[in-house]
């Protein structure tokens, strides 16, 4: 009974996780639309527009509504700075404030660098997706090859097995037989563990349940537009790059912040305006010359800092060593950029060329065994010879899936660091 409910439970497991069969596409499309990391990224925008509605309301009107009801002994005594009234409304505004303005301006200059953060996040995750796809793409393919070797392998050493109890072949051909099929049956053991780790990989970057999986579809990388040469690479690097862009924010923000610590010494102008409906039963007849219920007063209230203490220097201070950082930040990052985009494209030539390699290597390792083929039907050439050959064959098409991998990413880095890998890829 235990061991059946644990097979039913097992087997509730497997229905409820999903195997999706994705194009490069479709993944790309399901990791803008789940990936934790782009999701954050949008959490931390959202942030920056709620940061800058904060900056911006000293400057919008605020009315508030209230009562000082009681009753008055004597004397008519404040409440808290207000008459005892029956009803007070008070209405507050910035009109000019200078240090404020600049913070607005800050908080704007801020939100377009997250925006451009966000977008720099969201290129680097498209890029880890197309990565991982094709990691995942690599290893199912590895491995396909693996079992058809190991399939083929059992059927050689049956044959070997049979022309040894023949009398054909000596005993360690059997063997020998034996240690290339466990061979072959270990590596394929290897590559299907990488292929399970890979898909794994790729589920995580798009967001995925960990019971759920990812297959692969088995298509080629569609044609990928890149420049014309390293120098306009580089160039399409530095024009596109989000990174720059945001740091180039951040230091206008850092201008604007040190403004407004210089602007601290600036007056101050607030409108002012308040109403209260008073009761007679506070004794203002009888303190006051002339008693009225409705009472109010607007106008302009200003203050003039005339001793405003060491903190404007230090803020100013604090604002100019944060830009100092990002001038500096800006110019290491742009150099980054030229340097990462120009060992791009020379590992883009350095792919081209080990795929042509890894192909001619495959196109001779497939003629050799269409030839010792040939020789071990007519009795010219040993089946051992044959057997070798195609162990060779496999590894040739393994290096050549990974070379072809390989010279795929190289593209995608090409594109990833022109910034124009996202459009290329939809």
């Amino acid at each position: 009974m235990r061991r059946f409910a644990l097979l039913l439970f097992w087997g509730l497991c497997a229905c409820a996780a999903q195997v999706r069969t994705l194009t490069l596409r479709e993944a790309v499309d399901l990791a803008l639309k789940q990936n934790p990391e782009i999701l954050i990224a949008r959490l931390d925008r959202q942030k920056a527009e709620e940061t800058l509605r904060l900056a911006r309301d000293p400057f919008f009107p605020k009315l508030f509504v209230g009562s000082g009801l009681a009753y008055s002994n004597g004397f008519p005594m404040s409440i808290e700075g207000a008459t005892p009234s029956i009803l007070q409304a008070r209405a507050i505004a910035d009109v000019f404030n200078r240090p404020q303005s600049y913070r607005v301006a800050a908080a704007k200059e801020n939100r377009h660098s997250a925006a451009l953060d966000a977008a720099a996040r969201q290129d680097e995750i498209v890029f880890r997706t197309a990565e991982l796809f094709l990691d995942a793409q690599k290893a199912s393919r590895m491995a396909e090859v693996a079992r058809a070797e190991v399939k083929s392998l059992e059927g050689v050493l049956e044959t070997v097995r049979a022309r040894v109890a023949e009398g054909r072949e000596l005993p360690i051909e059997s063997r020998k037989a034996e240690l290339n099929l466990a061979r072959a049956r270990y590596r394929s053991q290897v590559l299907e563990g990488n292929t399970r780790a890979a898909r794994n990989s790729l589920g995580a970057v798009l967001g995925l349940e960990a019971a759920d999986q990812v297959q692969p579809a088995d298509a080629e990388t569609p044609p990928l537009a890149l420049p014309e040469s390293a120098a306009a690479a580089v160039q399409s690097a530095l024009d596109n790059s989000n990174e720059l862009r945001a740091l180039q924010s951040k230091l206008l923000a850092k201008g604007f912040d040190i403004r407004a610590a210089h602007a601290a010494r600036l007056p101050t102008f607030d409108l002012v305006a308040q109403y209260a409906l008073l009761s007679k039963f506070n004794n203002y007849a009888e303190y006051f010359n002339k008693f009225q219920r409705n009472n109010g007063q607007l106008g302009v209230s200003f203050q003039v800092p005339l001793v405003a203490g060491p903190g404007i220097a230090a803020s100013s201070a604090l604002a100019e060593e944060e830009a100092a950082e990002l001038r500096i930040q800006f110019r290491n990052t742009r150099r980054r950029i030229e340097s990462d985009t120009r060992q791009a494209c020379q590992d883009l030539q350095q792919a081209e060329a080990a795929r042509d390699l890894a192909r001619l290597d495959l196109e001779v390792a497939r003629e050799q065994v269409t030839l010792l083929l040939a020789q071990t039907q007519e009795g010219r050439a040993a089946l051992r010879q044959l057997e070798e050959a195609r162990v060779a064959e496999t590894d040739r098409w393994i290096a050549f899936y990974d070379a072809g991998a390989t010279l795929d990413k190289a593209r995608l880095n090409v594109l990833r660091q022109t910034g124009e890998l996202l459009a290329a890829l939809r």
